[in-house]
Parts: structure tokens; C-alpha cells; sequence
């Protein structure tokens, strides 16, 4: 099937993804968020097929504001439940994919330092996972 995105549906999608990752680093209580960031963002950068296209491409649309977590949850999560609506009326296997592509962006980012995620990134993870499920 193929998948036709506009403009501000690629923006939704890259806003949606790094702002996923955004958010576990602002939930990391380790002191280590570049390696949040870092591991994130490389999982981000891996990801195949149309949303693989659309997260490698070099934008400055990606709305991450916020002067807190809470501000920019209020952005992110509603932009992931609208990336996988996007997604899913189009393409459900792109659907399928933009989840897996978070999921290993959220697994990378908590496995970025030793020992269990901390609370507070267990925390964001299920927020995150609840608005992917959202749709």
C-alpha cells in the first residue's frame, strides 16, 4: 500500500518520535540524559520503510516547546496519538512499524545506563506506550 503524507503529517510524525525520547531524557534521574539522548536518537535514526524516510529527513519542523515536562507532554503525547491515527488510516503495517520504531527508541533510551530505568522513566514509558495505544 502507499502512503501519502503531507507536510504537517511528516512534522506530526518526527515531532511525535523525538519527543518521545525527549521526554525520557527529561525523566532520567541517573544524571546521564545525553546517553538517553543519544541511544534514543540513534534508534530513531534505524528506523525502515516511510517512517524510516520520514525520521531521517533533515527538518527544523520538529515542535519540541515547553518550559516543563508537563508543557511538553501536552504536546508529545497528543502527537503520538495522532501520528498512529495518521498511520493506521493509511497504512496499518506503517502503523505497525512507527510503534516498533518508538518501542526500540524507548527500550535504547532506558538501557542507556546500568540497572533497572528509574522510576520516573517507567513512569514516562507508560505514559508514552498509553498514547501510541490511544489510537
Amino acid at each position: 500500500m502507499s502512503i501519502t503524507l503531507t507536510d504537517q503529517d511528516k512534522s506530526t510524525l518526527r515531532t511525535a518520535a523525538y519527543g518521545a525520547v525527549a521526554l525520557l531524557v527529561a525523566a532520567d534521574a541517573t544524571g546521564s540524559p545525553h546517553k538517553v539522548a543519544t541511544a534514543g536518537s540513534l534508534a530513531l535514526s534505524s528506523a525502515t520503510g516511510s517512517v524510516g524516510h520520514v525520521l531521517a529527513a533533515k527538518s527544523k519542523d520538529i515542535e519540541l516547546n515547553g518550559k516543563s515536562v508537563a508543557e511538553l507532554a501536552d504536546h508529545v503525547l497528543p502527537a503520538l496519538t495522532a501520528a498512529m491515527i495518521l498511520l493506521q488510516k493509511q497504512d496499518p503495517a506503517e502503523a505497525d512499524n512507527f510503534r516498533s520504531t518508538i518501542g526500540v527508541a524507548i527500550e535504547a533510551a532506558n538501557r542507556a545506563h546500568k540497572g533497572q530505568p528509574s522510576p520516573t522513566m517507567a513512569d514516562m514509558t507508560r505514559k508514552i506506550t498509553a498514547a501510541l495505544d490511544a489510537a
